[in-house]
């Protein structure tokens, strides 16, 4: 299974934030939309960072100043991406092993989706879920 059958079920367009913004900012969107992370983008929309609410709390905990900072301050610099093509299964490897929840994907180096270890989650859940229907079925013919 591929990134891109994940991203065909999901809400087109990524949230992104410009690294200038406030945390405060970063908080708001975050709560806006219900998501746990914000990709954030320079003025010709290219990925620079991402910034989660793991490190605004990660921050919070040592700077109690933490809504006067701004998005670059915070953001994670160094991001891991995907392409629609990567298969779900070292994804999730991926995602494990760096402990990370949120992953862009990019294509042609331009930032189409971004997906959450949810996302893999329901995506390999509904195929087992497929699968084990699949044999059901089979049973019942069977006993026919």
């Amino acid at each position: 299974m591929k990134v891109q059958l994940i991203l065909a079920t999901k809400v087109k367009g990524v949230i992104t934030i410009t690294p200038e913004k406030s945390l405060q900012d970063a908080a708001a969107l975050l709560t806006q939309h219900g998501i746990g992370a914000v990709v954030v983008v320079n003025p010709a929309s290219q990925l620079i960072g991402i910034l989660s609410e793991r490190d605004i709390i990660r921050e919070m905990a040592q700077n109690p100043q933490l809504s006067s900072q701004t998005v670059d301050q915070v953001m994670t610099q160094t991001v891991i991406t995907g392409t629609p093509e990567d298969d779900i299964y070292s994804i999730a490897h991926l995602m494990t092993e760096h402990r990370f929840r949120h992953l862009p994907i990019l294509e042609d180096g331009n930032l189409i989706g971004m997906i959450s270890i949810g996302d893999i989650m329901k995506a390999q859940r509904d195929m087992y879920r497929g699968e084990v229907n699949t044999l059901e079925m089979q049973l019942l013919a069977d006993d026919d």
